[in-house]
């Protein structure tokens, strides 16, 4: 059996679990409490030097991380149901989706470590923090935990990340989804999973106005049609800020 070690609202995760959830592929859960950085642990960091979640491991004991190298390996693999288009030009548009959709996490991390890291990162020592920096391997993960940590994100901060979200998210998603059902052509594909993170949190606390009938009325309909999809309720895409 596969195993994921995965964050429930880690927006990376939350694309493999969908990915899995429509291929109702079985797997064993591994849950990983990024506010505790247990992805920075040793013995984590054995599993994946990168330090990132989610990870899969394949019953040979293989690993792959990076949530479009992930689903794109399943779905290469177990290709019922596809869930990516099947010509070449239609395979490249939806990884332009996804390249760009990944391009916009920095905003997105503003919002989501408010609620998810903070409360824990403010409360360390500095010597607490510099022991648990220490461990991360990224450099710009580093920053955004002292951001979080330090030097909380200023109103101005936040309202650049909102504007970047709408504009360069929801706004193009409006003008793909006047030509075509689906981001990458007429069928749903990988590039919507990648988006669907993205759009939950805009949706609930971003800027739900966005996501309306009034403002982007076919990015509603898009989302609308992803949250009744079987798989969103198995893959568990629930309220980032319950």
């Amino acid at each position: 059996m596969l195993t994921v070690y995965h964050g429930w609202r880690s927006s990376a995760s939350r694309r493999v679990r969908l990915c899995l959830a429509e291929k109702n592929l079985p797997f064993e859960s591994k849950v990983i409490d990024l506010a505790k950085m247990e992805h920075h642990a040793p013995s984590f960091l054995k599993l994946n030097p990168n330090g990132v979640i989610p990870l899969l491991i394949l019953e040979d004991g293989r690993s792959l991380y990076e949530s479009g190298t992930i689903c794109e390996y399943l779905d290469e693999t177990w290709p019922e149901p596809p869930l990516r288009p099947a010509d070449a030009y239609g395979r490249a548009v939806m990884r332009n989706w996804i390249r760009h959709v990944d391009g916009l996490i920095g905003n997105l991390i503003i919002f989501n470590w408010a609620h998810s890291m903070a409360k824990v990162a403010t409360q360390w020592s500095d010597a607490e923090l510099a022991e648990k920096l220490a461990n991360v391997p990224s450099k710009e993960r580093r920053e955004a935990w002292l951001r979080t940590a330090r030097r909380p994100y200023t109103d101005e901060e936040r309202q650049e990340a909102r504007t970047k979200l709408t504009v360069d998210l929801v706004g193009r998603m409006e003008e793909t989804l006047r030509q075509s059902r689906w981001l990458a052509g007429d069928d749903y594909s990988l590039a919507d999973i990648g988006a669907v993170p993205f759009i939950k949190r805009i949706d609930e606390e971003i800027a739900p106005e966005e996501i309306t009938a009034a403002r982007h009325p076919r990015v509603a309909e898009w989302w609308a049609a992803i949250q009744v999809r079987p798989a969103f309720t198995t893959a568990k895409i629930g309220p980032f800020t319950a």
